[in-house]
């Protein structure tokens, strides 16, 4: 969703990433190649980036991982939160999603003892970043038109993955193929995918048709 980050940031919303692990141990990576990578990455999205300091290939959605998380959202008084898509072949995305949605409830919590206010998140949308060979049956689509460079730039800042992997080197046009399409979809050059669990308030006089 590297385009409606650019977006959301260029029009003024406050966006943060928050990454649960440092993404290590990956095949080619370290942990300092990859704080330097997503570093450059965020920079390139016009974001701040926070870690909670999960342990990779072993997120597991316990009381303490959800106290983390409910504790960066009360303390960001996030509105909106994106969270991985729940059907997914990668164990680590699963588990993050469980912990997300279960965070964004305890983040209500009165008489707890979590980090800042109790806060309400208003929406939950899910980003398709799987690792199953499946399509996206989105519930909306976000117009990313004019950010797409961004995206692309953004991910190939993770050198060590997208161009030291050679496995992983078509991933990135693949991302561009999909926004492509999606982007077709709703009559733009470029477009991103998100689900929902829940019904979507809609002001249907603000339609573009």
């Amino acid at each position: 969703m590297g385009g409606t980050i650019a977006r959301l940031a260029s029009e003024g919303h406050v966006v943060t990433l928050v990454d649960l692990t440092d993404g290590e141990p990956t095949p080619m990576g370290d942990p300092v190649t990859r704080a330097r990578e997503a570093a450059e990455a965020a920079a390139i999205l016009g974001v701040p980036r926070i870690s909670l300091g999960m342990r990779n290939r072993a997120i597991v959605d316990d009381l303490a991982s959800r106290a983390a998380v409910a504790g960066a959202i009360r303390t960001l008084r996030a509105d909106i939160v994106f969270a991985p898509h729940p059907v997914d072949a990668h164990p680590d995305h699963v588990a993050a999603t469980s912990i997300i949605e279960a965070a964004c409830f305890a983040a209500k919590f009165t008489k707890s003892d979590l980090p800042g206010e109790p806060h309400t998140v208003a929406h939950i949308f899910h980003y398709f970043a799987t690792h199953l060979r499946s399509v996206p049956q989105p519930a909306f689509i976000v117009d990313t038109t004019g950010f797409a460079d961004h995206k692309q730039r953004a991910i190939l800042a993770y050198a060590s993955q997208f161009i030291r992997n050679e496995r992983n080197r078509e991933i990135p046009k693949w991302v561009h193929a999909a926004g492509t399409y999606f982007g077709s979809r709703i009559g733009c050059e470029s477009g991103e995918p998100f689900g929902s669990r829940q019904c979507i308030p809609l002001d249907i006089g603000a339609l573009r048709v």
